[in-house]
């Protein structure tokens, strides 16, 4: 009986723990990006297992969190978006994640072939650890997200971005999903981030170096 209710109160603590990370995360002073613009659209992937971990590693983050910085460039680029295609908008896979996330995330990659898509936390992890980074695609007036040639999350050359003229002369993309691309990326640059080459959905508000920096990790 003793073991039942030890267990039970274990679990209740982890849910808690768990519930109180979007507070965590408003508490670190990030921001909900959908308060700031409700037509933005959320699908945090590793909040399910529908992702290339295969688990859920998100538990209590329900929002797309970001720095400020980085949130009030998304909204840049969603502006610009919606001025070009009124009825399409931006869906977020992936915003602010914590150092706790991404020591899990690591652990279950280490060793494997998917090393390089995850930032390893003993290195100080990546853009996401800082609110600085965000995963997305672009979703038509049906919701619909445009073809990209390749999934979020495909860890293959076609998801590459450094070589889609290639990609596209050999039919590994289609003119379609080349210019969905380019337009996704035009868009997020011209308001200030940065793409990266192995990932067409990733972009970053600043480098690495300024990351470090200037702002704090969440841990």
């Amino acid at each position: 009986m003793k073991h039942l209710i030890l267990f039970v109160i274990l679990l209740f603590s982890s849910f808690c723990r768990g519930q109180d990370l979007d507070a965590y995360m408003a508490g670190r002073k990030l921001v909900d990006v959908t308060s700031m613009d409700t037509t933005l659209r959320v699908q945090l992937v590793y909040a399910s297992p529908d992702n290339f971990l295969g688990k859920a590693v998100y538990s209590g983050i329900t929002r797309a969190w970001l720095h400020p910085d980085a949130a009030h460039k998304l909204l840049a680029a969603h502006r610009l978006l919606k001025k070009e295609h009124p009825g399409w908008r931006f869906l977020i896979y992936d915003a602010a994640r914590p150092m706790s996330v991404q020591q899990k995330m690591w652990a279950m990659v280490r060793g494997t072939d998917k090393t390089n898509y995850v930032s390893n936390p003993a290195n100080g992890g990546g853009l996401h650890n800082y609110g600085l980074a965000v995963d997305l695609t672009v979703i038509d007036e049906k919701g619909d997200p445009l073809p990209m040639g390749t999934p979020f999350d495909f860890f293959g050359e076609e998801a590459h971005t450094t070589n889609e003229e290639a990609l596209l002369d050999n039919g590994r993309i289609t003119r379609p999903e080349f210019e969905n691309r380019r337009l996704l990326r035009r868009l997020m640059k011209q308001a200030g981030f940065r793409s990266i080459p192995y990932e067409w959905w990733h972009f970053n508000a600043c480098t690495r170096a300024e990351a470090r920096q200037n702002y704090p990790v969440i841990d």
